[in-house]
């Protein structure tokens, strides 16, 4: 049986910590708070003051087995810009530093390894300047700072895009092929949907009636964006899922092509155009995710751990 750990990790602005990770496999749970001060049960303001020594941050529950800690540490440099040290974005002062908290030794470790290997990666101009800090007592924030994603989503979406964060992500951690390349890369139908926005004929495509387990991968990044778990027959001739692996991997946007009035979904890291979503699904979620096979590529749960994603393993036992 697996033992859960945790990890803990200052990024800025907690609410914008929470959503990367709470869409991971193997994550039990995500608490934000303050650590790293001098005084007992700080309260918001007061970490906000700069006088009690606290960083925002976050504590996960993970399972090691499903979602390594190496994984937490490289999806949580992918929030930050490590090379500010005054901050992050347009939140500045010491509460919004970033630090990574290690529990036992082995994170230490793993942690210092991470950030020498990044900073050598080149792919920064100023030196990485996130501390790695023993983690010392962590103080829960209060109740309306937990999951604020969820709670309050446009707002928080609002927040992210406002703050500089999210345009940092898309600049900085998405790496985007060229026209050239995937041209080269991708099939004559692949490129027209994902990079034209075209759609593939119903029951005429791969994965409409593909009953096999496994995941279903972004054909360009290989992020994952579905699973046969999620997949089931809604008559139209596409694959259809009513929810996403990771929903902060997809892109909503509003769709006035063809005279329709429809909700396009994209992949972030790729900007991909997947297909559409609409609310005609099944119960608990309601959604259809209507997407092209030639945007996907299938990974069989046999191949999962060979082919990198070994995290999902456990959808399937």
């Amino acid at each position: 049986m697996s033992q859960y750990e945790y990890a803990t990790f200052a990024g800025g602005c907690f609410w914008c910590m929470v959503e990367p990770f709470d869409q991971q496999p193997g994550i039990k749970e995500i608490i934000s708070g303050y650590t790293g001060g001098h005084t007992e049960n700080p309260t918001y303001e007061e970490v906000c003051s700069e006088l009690t020594g606290h960083y925002e941050a976050v504590q996960i529950t993970f399972d090691p087995v499903v979602f390594p800690y190496q994984k937490l540490l490289q999806l949580y440099w992918q929030q930050i810009d490590p090379t500010d040290a005054g901050g992050q974005f347009n939140d500045r002062g010491s509460s919004y530093r970033t630090a990574i908290f290690y529990h036992h030794e082995e994170q230490r470790k793993l942690a210092e390894a991470s950030k020498d290997k990044l900073d050598k990666s080149g792919r920064f101009k100023h030196p990485i300047v996130t501390e790695i800090l023993p983690a010392g007592v962590f103080y829960q924030a209060e109740e309306k700072h937990q999951y604020y994603y969820k709670k309050i989503p446009f707002h928080y979406n609002l927040y992210k895009e406002g703050s500089g964060r999210a345009k940092f992500i898309r600049e900085n951690w998405r790496t985007r092929k060229s026209d050239e390349v995937l041209l080269q890369e991708l099939t004559p139908i692949q490129y027209e949907v994902t990079r034209n926005n075209a759609t593939e004929p119903p029951f005429q495509n791969a994965f409409w009636n593909h009953t096999e387990d496994g995941i279903y991968v972004d054909v360009i990044s290989g992020e994952p964006l579905f699973s046969s778990r999620d997949k089931y027959d809604a008559g139209c001739g596409w694959p259809s899922f009513t929810k996403p692996l990771r929903k902060n991997e997809l892109e909503e946007r509003f769709d006035t092509s063809h005279g329709l009035r429809r909700i396009e979904v994209r992949a972030k890291t790729s900007d991909s155009h997947l297909g559409h979503v609409f609310d005609d699904g099944p119960e608990p979620y309601g959604s259809r995710y209507c997407i092209n096979s030639a945007a996907l590529r299938f990974i069989p749960k046999e191949r999962l751990e060979e082919d990198g994603y070994g995290e999902f393993k456990a959808l399937f036992t």
